[in-house]
C-alpha cells in the first residue's frame, strides 16, 4: 500500500516518526514497537522537516520541541487511558481520531474493554495493512469514517458502542487543525453520546500559539503541507465546561506532565503572549 496523500492524514506519520524516534532513546517515556511500520515512506521526511524548523543549524532554538512534547503527550494518554481502563464500571474507549495510534497493540488492557478507533477509510486501511501480522491486546472496534461527516456517531454506535454506558474519549492532534464552529460541533457530539461520569481528554494551544512571530516556523511547515493550525482557546476549561465537561488543563513541564523531559520554562498562567499547549482532562457532568 502506498502512503497517506491528504495533508492531514499524512499528520498520523509524523506522529509514528516522532513515536518511533522517541522509542529509540535510551531514557524514552514509552516504547512503541510499532510505530517504525507505520511511519510510511513519508514519516522521515516530515519528521525530519520538523526538525529542522525546530533545531536550525546556526540559531538558538525559538520553536517548542516537538520531540520532547510528543513523548509527554503520548506517555499522558497513555497514563490516563490506562487509569480510566482500570475502573471496572469504565468499559469502552473511543479515539477520534486514531491515526497510526497503536495502543490497542502496545498496551495491556483489562479484560471488560472495548476499544473503539474512529478515522478516515484510507488512514484505518493503511494502519490495517502495516499491522496485519498483529493482535490487538483488546477487544478492537474500526471504524472506517471521516469526522467530518454527519452521522460518524451512526457508525460507532453500529460497531457496538452504547451511548448509555460510561466511556473515555481521547482527541489527540484534533483541536487546532479544525475552525472553531467545527471544534464546538465536535464537542457537542462527544458530549451527546457519553453517559454522565465518562471522561474526556485531548490537547489543545492556545491563541497565542497561531499568531506568535516565534511560533512561525512550525506554524508556516503545517501551513505548507496544507493542515494549518487554526484554533487555540486560553480558557480550555472555560471551553470544555460549555460542553458538559469539567476539566484541568496541564501544560508540559508542569507536575504531571513534565516526566524529566520539558526543555523550556513553563509560564504561569496569567502571563499573556506566550505560547502554551494544554494537556486537557476531565468528566461528563
Amino acid at each position: 500500500m502506498t502512503d497517506l496523500t491528504d495533508a492531514v492524514e499524512r499528520t498520523a506519520l509524523l506522529t509514528a516518526a516522532l513515536r518511533h524516534a522517541e522509542s529509540g532513546r535510551p531514557d524514552r517515556l514509552y516504547d512503541d514497537p510499532y510505530a517504525a511500520a507505520l511511519v510510511g515512506d513519508a514519516g522521515p521526511a516530515l519528521l525530519a522537516e520538523i526538525r529542522e524548523a525546530t533545531y536550525p543549524a546556526n540559531a538558538r532554538r525559538s520553536l517548542p520541541s516537538t520531540p520532547d512534547y510528543n513523548a509527554i503527550r503520548t506517555r499522558f494518554f497513555d497514563d490516563y487511558l490506562q487509569k480510566c481502563a482500570a475502573d471496572p464500571s469504565m468499559t469502552q474507549i473511543v479515539l477520534a481520531p486514531s491515526g497510526m495510534d497503536s495502543r490497542a497493540y502496545r498496551l495491556p488492557w483489562p479484560g471488560h474493554i472495548r476499544y473503539f478507533e474512529v478515522d478516515r477509510p484510507a488512514v484505518q486501511r493503511f494502519k490495517a495493512d502495516r499491522l496485519r501480522h498483529v493482535q490487538p491486546q483488546v477487544d478492537h472496534r474500526v471504524i472506517e469514517v471521516d469526522l467530518v461527516v454527519d452521522d460518524w456517531e451512526t457508525e460507532l454506535v453500529a460497531a457496538g458502542y452504547d451511548p448509555g454506558l460510561p466511556s473515555t474519549w481521547l482527541l489527540e492532534g484534533l483541536l487546532y487543525y479544525i475552525p472553531e464552529r467545527d471544534v464546538h460541533r465536535m464537542l457537542d457530539r462527544v458530549a451527546a453520546h457519553c453517559a454522565p461520569g465518562s471522561r474526556i481528554a485531548a490537547d489543545i494551544v492556545n491563541e497565542a500559539a497561531l499568531t506568535l512571530p516565534s511560533m512561525r516556523g512550525l506554524l508556516d511547515v503545517f501551513a505548507g503541507w496544507g493542515c494549518p493550525w487554526v484554533f487555540g482557546s486560553d480558557d480550555p476549561e472555560a471551553l470544555f465546561a460549555g460542553h458538559g465537561y469539567d476539566v484541568q488543563a496541564v501544560q508540559p513541564g508542569e507536575e504531571g506532565a513534565d516526566y524529566g523531559r520539558w526543555p523550556d520554562p513553563v509560564p504561569p498562567r496569567d502571563v499573556r503572549d506566550v505560547r502554551r499547549v494544554f494537556l486537557v482532562h476531565g468528566t461528563r457532568r
